[in-house]
């Protein structure tokens, strides 16, 4: 898949923008706080219906205005395809493809992206929401249809903590609470299909990990993946048993799990058992990567992860290859990993560079620059050239939530 031109409308710094992409590299450079990330972030976006740098779409949207709007023309061998999200900060966004109304859910269909960034150490240093939603993220680019799933399982959580928090305050007791029931079921059904493609994707992604590992930090570390699951107790040493449980034996788990937490729950107003509880656990040389590996094994590990990621989408998707986005992360490595990343990535169809600095990017890499400064796209080539202004006024990029 390659991305041909992105265009914005009052995203982050950009009143508007249009920016032409090649296929191979692609050089964005500029100082830091001028928008490049924000251009990475709209693509993003497109395939994972989230950003990474922020948990909710309001700050996407520029200040003073109620949406934000993301269109992009994707290439697909000879088909092209015409993606639009429109994001709002009150209510549902709304998407188009081809120019007609389409659930936003099934952007990720069209849109395949992997992003590294310097915000990956947190992945495998971070608390546990940071690898849940490196995995989701994943699941919806892999299945698309998951993004309702996890969609309508945080809509079911938030109203069944609603309730137990309710019965707390009224001093209800879990025997008397059957309305419970009902909720538990729904949770149930949606949280065990969200743990079982979860186990699968550990699965799925364990070989190519390896792999990616050696490759990148130049050395057999023995890196592994496993979940930590609160239907069991949250023990990762049942993660090989784990991963070959059915559905029916998920939900099974999950059910048991919740009745023999129930009182504890409403005591607590919290639900405490399904896959917002659950921890990626990540080890190199048979110890976990978060408190005992290095600066430099926890960034092989990251980056061994994005790479492992891309391959599966490679593998699996007719679309072609994702495009890999590497957003100001060369600045963050040695020059044996600047090395080794760029060569790994070269090879892909479409490859987007962000970076302060030019000369940290590899030779292999330095193909086709545009340069970014406040807002204002400029590209080398004459022939491909477009300037784009952010409008007089608009908010700098160099405010904490817009910082590219």
């Amino acid at each position: 898949m390659i991305v041909e031109h992105l265009n914005l409308v009052d995203f982050r710094n950009y009143a508007t923008a249009d920016l032409r992409l090649h296929a191979g590299p692609n050089v964005l450079v500029g100082r830091n706080g001028q928008g490049k990330t924000n251009l990475a972030e709209a693509i993003v976006f497109l395939a994972t219906l989230g950003s990474h740098r922020v948990s909710s779409d309001a700050p996407m949207v520029r200040d003073g205005h109620e949406f934000a709007v993301i269109r992009a023309r994707l290439a697909h061998g000879r088909r092209n395809v015409l993606v639009e999200v429109q994001l709002n900060r009150q209510g549902s966004n709304k998407a188009r493809i081809n120019g007609s109304p389409a659930k936003t859910n099934e952007l990720p269909r069209y849109a395949h992206v992997v992003l590294f960034a310097p915000e990956d150490l947190q992945i495998v240093r971070g608390d546990p929401s940071s690898r849940r939603r490196f995995a989701d993220q994943l699941l919806i680019q892999r299945a698309p249809r998951m993004a309702a799933v996890i969609g309508d399982y945080e809509r079911v959580l938030r109203q069944r903590t609603a309730l137990l928090k309710s019965a707390r305050a009224r001093g209800i007791r879990g025997d008397a609470l059957s309305t419970l029931d009902i909720w538990d079921d729904k949770l149930v059904a949606l949280g065990s299909e969200i743990i079982h493609a979860r186990l699968r994707l550990a699965s799925d992604l364990q070989q190519p990990l390896t792999d990616a590992y050696s490759a990148i930090a130049g050395a057999d570390h023995r890196p592994q993946l496993e979940w930590a699951l609160s239907v069991r107790g949250g023990d990762p040493e049942e993660g090989e048993a784990e991963s070959q449980d059915a559905r029916g034996e998920i939900e099974d788990l999950f059910r048991t799990a919740l009745a023999e937490r129930r009182s504890n729950e409403i005591e607590r107003g919290l639900t405490l058992v399904g896959p917002h509880r659950d921890d990626l656990i990540l080890r190199v040389r048979d110890l976990p990567v978060k408190g005992y590996a290095s600066h430099g094994e926890s960034w092989s590990v990251a980056l061994a992860l994005r790479l492992a990621s891309a391959e599966l989408l490679r593998a699996e998707s007719p679309a072609g290859d994702p495009v890999l986005i590497l957003d100001d992360v060369f600045a963050e490595l040695d020059a044996d990993r600047r090395k080794r990343l760029a060569n790994l990535t070269a090879g892909y169809e479409q490859v987007l560079v962000t970076a302060a600095v030019e000369e940290d990017i590899p030779d292999v890499l330095h193909r086709h620059v545009v340069r970014i400064h406040a807002g204002t796209i400029t590209d080398e080539r004459p022939s491909t050239g477009s300037g784009t202004q952010a409008a007089p006024g608009s908010p700098s990029d160099t405010d904490e939530e817009d910082a590219g």
